[in-house]
């Protein structure tokens, strides 16, 4: 009888709690965006009888269902929080944490990517840089640094190793030895401005732009910074801030964005708030934007062909420079460039991409 009891009372319980969960997911609205992942979410699949018969349509229904399910980030937090203290597991879905610093596995080394990736730029410099300076700089991603706690890696050496080979008429400069695990910040993929002023440095020497004496910069921070990788950690780590620098120059420095036909500041403190607080730096992914400086009258322009990573290091290498060019292929054809930008000035070209760019090259138009 007591073992009767027991049965139906958990049966009773299971009941309740299946109902109750499928209850508050239909009750509950529908979110168009994760602001703890910083992505958007899936949204209930329109039925066709072509979705239908392919599959489609289950398989769309499944994640709209993963992505919307009531207490989403509660569940996540439990998961990642029973691998690495219950379980013992040195990750969760390739994010790792160590001493606050949350990282992610990022392996193999696609070999015919990082080719592509070179073809891409040999192809761009034979195009509209011939007879010009022209560089290649690769970032390297937090995990150069952090896997060597017994993680899974790429071959980094060996990518450098490709990129030289194949590389045609362009200088290679290398960033490795110049930077750091504390140049990046905590819960996100990207480096922090205030510390890579030696990388700025660095790279304005290698192509011969040196500046003279000390720039100072004012600090300003913003706080609390929940990085990329801070959601998809899924457990609590301490925020960073986020310090963006500036100074008299960037201040009265002229950003034109292509894109929306209007200037724009240098830094965008109002986006911080946003889905992507970094879009504070140059207000986020941009197809095309010229910072022009009205300091320098040497007429020199520097065309940097970047990802996201080049939005906080291009105001720290205007000093070099009359006029600093973003170009980010992922978002705009390389073929087209000759209808916005013109070619015939005096230009220096950087091609500076993190190793996540380089390993996922398809994404370079």
């Amino acid at each position: 009888m007591r073992e009767r009891v027991k049965n139906i009372f958990v049966t009773v319980i299971f009941s309740l709690l299946l109902i109750g969960f499928s209850v508050a997911n239909i009750m509950t609205p529908d979110l168009e965006f994760s602001k703890s992942e910083r992505r958007k979410l899936k949204n209930l699949p329109e039925f066709s009888f072509q979705s239908l018969f392919s599959g489609d349509l289950f398989e769309d229904f499944e994640k709209y269902t993963l992505d919307q399910f009531v207490m989403r980030d509660f569940f996540r937090g439990v998961k990642a929080w029973s691998k690495y203290n219950v379980f013992m597991q040195k990750d969760n879905n390739r994010i790792y944490i160590i001493d606050g610093n949350v990282n992610k596995m990022e392996y193999p080394l696609d070999e015919r990517s990082v080719i592509r990736a070179a073809e891409k730029f040999n192809e761009i410099r034979e195009k509209y840089f011939q007879g010009k300076n022209a560089y290649v700089a690769v970032i390297p991603d937090k995990n150069y640094f952090f896997a060597l706690g017994g993680y899974l890696s790429m071959d980094y050496e060996k990518m450098e190793q490709l990129l030289k080979k194949h590389i045609q008429g362009m200088d290679y400069i290398d960033l490795f030895y110049m930077m750091d695990q504390d140049m990046y910040y905590k819960t996100d993929i990207h480096w922090d401005q205030e510390r890579i002023i030696p990388v700025a440095k660095g790279l304005l020497e290698a192509m011969g732009r040196d500046h003279t004496g000390d720039i100072h910069y004012e600090k300003k921070t913003l706080y609390p910074f929940h990085g990329s990788y801070y959601g998809q950690a899924a457990v609590k780590v301490e925020p960073d801030s986020l310090v963006y620098l500036t100074n008299d120059l960037l201040e009265k420095a002229k950003v034109y964005d292509y894109e929306k036909q209007t200037y724009i500041s240098v830094y965008m403190p109002e986006l911080f708030e946003g889905m992507d607080s970094y879009d504070v730096f140059l207000s986020g992914a941009k197809p095309l934007l010229t910072i022009e400086n009205p300091e320098n009258t040497s007429g020199k322009e520097l065309i940097l062909f970047r990802d996201s990573f080049g939005s906080s290091i291009a105001p720290l290498l205007l000093s070099g420079y009359s006029k600093v060019t973003l170009v980010d292929i992922r978002y705009v054809s390389s073929t087209i460039l000759d209808r916005y930008l013109d070619f015939s000035q005096d230009q220096d070209v950087l091609f500076m991409y993190n190793t996540l760019a380089i390993n996922n090259s398809a994404m370079l138009k």
